[in-house]
């Protein structure tokens, strides 16, 4: 494609694209019929990436370094842009979320605090939902002991995704990755050192740890399955706590998503599939079942306990309510609210009264 075609479908300059040209960082390496230098397919490819960094915010010397990378391929740098579009998608929900509060509060005469104005303007999902995680998100003993067991006889433990950790074990040496400072703040002091890192780039050495660990934290990743390679990269075991959906009616196992949460399963639309995550561990899958008095405020934690739900600190600890919008989750909590009073949740779900555990789609991956 000639340089006036590669402007106008990729709405840039052409003087743009001569930039890119002249420090190298994109060069139309083929030519026209009669002599004109033109992008070939692989040239149109490398535009693609560095324009999707550049409209993320990326410098160019940051998008050369990314582009030049032999170790990542093109998909690779499609599933790194999918992660940020992601994460920027979430930003701006919970700023929509913000904002929709504030202006809740200004039709009733309540002015917003100045702190949180600002807030709403510097923080990530994690920042969104990270304050609410002390009161709500706590280790629950029962998981923890199938997390800690299949530790095995792992004596330096890696966590990934560590948050204020929970299920980090107190018997055996911890270190801790977690790339939010917000939940790194939130770490009780005489908690594992904390590594400030992402997971798909963990800096450390090959098998620098016996186990590695993953709670609650992979839908977080923007590239899960380069982040479990990288867990299995620096350990000689790997244990990972996950949401499968991939399993056939994967969204009716749950009364939340199926009656009242729909838009959970676009969330999890181009989640790897559970053999795709356990391949990259080269691992297993076993089953966990939920509790019903479960300590840990995850997604599918109240499931016998459906009330919580309406309760917005509960929602706030979970990532999935500030993902799916604020139309979404009012119109949700509405109507669980409407069935809870007329008794309808009861007559859909009178099996669940009398199970002590649930089987929701939780899995340990473990390799």
């Amino acid at each position: 494609m000639t340089v006036g075609r590669v402007a106008e479908l990729a709405d840039v300059s052409v003087r743009t694209l001569h930039h890119y040209d002249e420090i190298s960082l994109v060069k139309p390496s083929a030519r026209t019929a009669t002599g004109y230098r033109a992008y070939s397919a692989a040239d149109v490819e490398r535009l693609r990436e560095v324009l999707g960094y550049r409209r993320l915010g990326f410098g160019l010397r940051e998008i050369a370094t990314l582009v030049d990378d032999p170790a990542t391929d093109a998909v690779a740098h499609l599933r790194r842009l999918r992660g940020l579009l992601r994460e920027q998608r979430d930003r701006t929900a919970a700023m929509v979320a913000a904002i929709d509060k504030e202006l809740e509060s200004r039709v009733i005469g309540v002015r917003t605090a100045p702190e949180d104005q600002l807030k709403m303007f510097g923080a990530q999902l994690y920042e969104s939902i990270g304050s609410a995680y002390p009161a709500t998100r706590r280790t629950e003993p029962r998981i923890a002991a199938r997390i800690w067991e299949a530790l095995g006889d792992a004596r330096t433990v890696l966590n990934v995704g560590a948050g204020t950790g929970s299920y980090e074990p107190t018997d055996r040496k911890v270190t801790a990755v977690e790339p939010s400072a917000i939940m790194r703040a939130q770490r009780p002091a005489e908690a594992a050192p904390c590594v400030a890192a992402s997971a798909e780039q963990l800096p450390f050495p090959d098998r620098s740890f016996d186990a590695a660990m993953a709670v609650s934290t992979v839908h977080h990743w923007p590239d899960p399955l380069a982040g479990l390679r990288e867990m299995r990269r620096v350990a000689r075991r790997v244990v990972v706590f996950i949401y499968d959906a991939g399993t056939t009616g994967w969204l009716e196992r749950f009364w939340l998503t199926r009656d009242y949460l729909p838009e959970f399963a676009g969330l999890l639309a181009d989640w790897p599939s559970l053999a795709d995550m356990t391949r990259a561990i080269e691992g297993q899958a076993e089953p966990v079942l939920i509790p019903w008095d479960c300590a840990d405020g995850f997604f599918e934690a109240h499931w016998r306990r459906p009330e919580a739900y309406l309760d917005e600190h509960v929602r706030r600890a979970v990532s999935v309510w500030t993902r799916v919008g604020p139309q979404a989750e009012q119109r949700a909590v509405d109507s669980l609210r409407d069935d809870l009073s007329s008794g309808r949740w009861a007559d859909r779900n009178r099996d669940l009264i009398a199970l002590d555990t649930a089987e929701l789609g939780l899995r340990l991956l473990v390799a």
